[in-house]
């Protein structure tokens, strides 16, 4: 089931590379988080993983569709 439209897909992919690396960049603005920068890494596997599979949990659970698939 797809539910992850071509826009939306490609903001959540460079959102969640952005919040997956940066955390481990030496000189970051997360380097001084601790292990909360594991919890922003996290957060950008799951955009990245979202964006890839163009399925989002979420958006079943609250009935939302961004893409023209099954739309009618």
């Amino acid at each position: 089931m797809i539910n992850v439209g071509s826009a939306d897909r490609t903001i959540r992919f460079i959102a969640g590379l952005a919040l997956l690396l940066l955390p481990f960049l030496p000189m970051a603005t997360f380097a001084g988080m601790g292990m909360w920068r594991y919890a922003i890494a996290a957060v950008g596997g799951v955009l990245v993983l979202t964006a890839i599979f163009r399925f989002c949990p979420a958006y079943t659970l609250l009935g939302v569709r961004t893409c023209d698939i099954g739309k009618k």
